[in-house]
């Protein structure tokens, strides 16, 4: 399932023919969810040892529109996961300070130390989305941010941060009516803003700038995954697989202790 919904280096993402609904092999949410808990359990094994073994680390990209489900994601993904060996980090509109420096300033120091999952709530990738979007800087800038993100992950892979990132793509019929499901329930209005409109009626200007980014930053060392995000459930394990897969292909082992346990005596 997880190379299923890889973008795969190269190719050529059309969003309007990826289809939000899809659930693989699933018909219910019932049948998926011994798969869900199997896999959860061994991602806190993983986790476990990822934090034990202190070689390497975990960042984690979530992207989406409006009510695509990215904390859903986190909580029912990192459920049971030690807290000690993971943080979350939701990057808002940039402070001042921020806008001082480069647009990757204040990405770097959120990302995860080894043993660390590091997981961003959006993250740098806004800064060829909303920007684009909104045209908050010159098409010129933000075009050449492309090339300047693969070299920082390349930079972040080679100095052993495991990087895979995620776009939760559902429908827009599917946010309609998540956003009327926020105004509905009274403990969901908190939730709710009135920019999400404006931002929904920039939908298609969203879905040309998310496939170039999946397009032109999808690469072996910080892959994309587009996944179906209609269907909660679905979305929740197809994120859950591909961080097992990826924390497995770092081929961990627990670290030797530097003494002889056999001569070890714990005293009465």
């Amino acid at each position: 399932m997880s190379n299923e919904h890889l973008v795969r280096p190269g190719s050529k993402v059309k969003l309007r023919e990826a289809d939000a609904e899809d659930t693989g092999r699933y018909r219910h949410k019932d049948e998926a969810e011994g798969d869900l808990e199997q896999t959860r359990s061994e991602l806190i094994r993983l986790q476990e040892l990822l934090f034990a073994e202190d070689k390497h680390g975990l960042l984690i990209i979530l992207q989406a529109m409006d009510t695509g489900g990215k904390d859903g994601a986190i909580r029912h993904v990192m459920y049971g996961v030690n807290p000690q060996g993971c943080a979350v980090t939701s990057f808002k509109t940039p402070t001042q300070e921020e806008l001082d420096h480069d647009y990757l300033w204040r990405v770097h120091k959120a990302t995860p130390a080894k043993g660390m999952i590091g997981i961003f709530n959006r993250s740098y990738y806004e800064d060829v989305l909303i920007v684009r979007v909104h045209g908050l800087v010159p098409e010129k800038v933000w075009r050449q941010r492309y090339d300047q993100i693969n070299v920082y992950e390349r930079f972040l892979s080679e100095n052993g941060t495991k990087i895979l990132k995620f776009y939760l793509h559902i429908s827009k019929d599917e946010q309609k009516r998540r956003l009327q499901e926020r105004l509905d329930e009274p403990d969901k209005r908190w939730k709710f803003a009135l920019t999400d409109l404006d931002e929904r009626r920039r939908w298609d200007e969203y879905m040309r700038a998310y496939e170039d980014v999946l397009n032109r930053t999808s690469t072996e060392w910080a892959p994309w995954y587009l996944v179906p995000a209609n269907a909660k459930w679905y979305r929740n394990l197809v994120v859950a697989r591909a961080a097992v897969k990826g924390l497995r292909d770092l081929d961990m082992r627990y670290p030797e202790p530097k003494f002889d346990p056999t001569q070890v005596v714990i005293p009465d």
